[in-house]
């Protein structure tokens, strides 16, 4: 009845280990992303911030002149 004892003993922690690597396969496809595709993103923020940085200096001096 012992061996019963350490048996339960055991099981716990290797459980834990299981459902642990159950749940760590799930991270690995949300960091799916590669790289190059944040890059694009992340280009294409840019472009469109410079466009509007633009934009804004245009009516700014639009305003001014106007005023």
């Amino acid at each position: 009845m012992e061996w019963l004892s350490y048996l339960l003993v055991l099981i716990c922690p290797l459980m834990m280990i299981f459902m642990m690597k159950g749940h760590g396969g799930g991270h690995k496809h949300h960091n799916s992303h590669s790289m190059t595709e944040l890059d694009v993103k992340m280009n294409n923020l840019q472009n469109e911030n410079e466009k509007l940085k633009k934009e804004i200096a245009n009516l700014s001096t639009l305003i001014k002149k106007e005023s």
